[in-house]
């Protein structure tokens, strides 16, 4: 039996890098709005995850992050630096997955750039919390999934596809180099 991607009748690969990898990130990025922040990442074992929403995704690709000083992913951070961040924007579309390094600072002016008010249900103390750390990723490779042209398209040619009973499928995937 051959598989879905044999059956494409047209191309539905295309690998991403510079400006255009990084305009896809920050789209997809934005569609999914949090992500899963997966540390301990090591070949046979479960990894460590949490969901987590970037503070900002800068014009690099860069992730920023708010987090505690005493939280498990900064003790495992420090110990190995290497994350993932696994998106989701819908039940069909805007998926990625990035893999990279993070690093841990205490940056003041990140803080205050970064500090939301309603950061403080997490920092009681507000953006002079001592706990208050930044976490930058910076994302090395990935992997998305998406649409060419968007849902509504999407969905029309997957209906035309099963009526016809041939595969029209709207997806692009491919690899992400920042």
């Amino acid at each position: 039996m051959d598989s879905i991607n044999k059956n494409q009748k047209e191309d539905n690969f295309k690998n991403l890098a510079g400006q255009e990898a990084l305009d896809k990130i920050k789209t997809l990025a934005k569609a999914a709005g949090s992500c899963f922040f997966c540390t301990g990442i090591v070949t046979g074992k479960p990894f460590d995850t949490r969901p987590m929403s970037a503070e900002k995704i800068d014009d690099d690709g860069n992730f920023w992050f708010l987090s505690s000083n005493d939280s498990h992913k900064n003790s495992e951070l420090q110990a190995d630096p290497s994350a993932q961040l696994l998106f989701q924007g819908s039940s069909y579309t805007d998926f990625m997955t990035l893999y990279g390094k993070a690093t841990i600072s205490t940056d003041k002016q990140k803080i205050d750039e970064l500090w939301d008010p309603l950061m403080k249900n997490w920092f009681t103390e507000g953006k002079e919390d001592p706990r208050i750390t930044v976490i930058k990723f910076t994302p090395t490779e990935g992997y998305y999934w998406d649409t060419k042209h968007g849902q509504a398209v999407a969905m029309i040619k997957s209906a035309i596809g099963a009526i016809k009973g041939e595969t029209y499928d709207d997806s692009i995937e491919g690899n992400i180099k920042p």
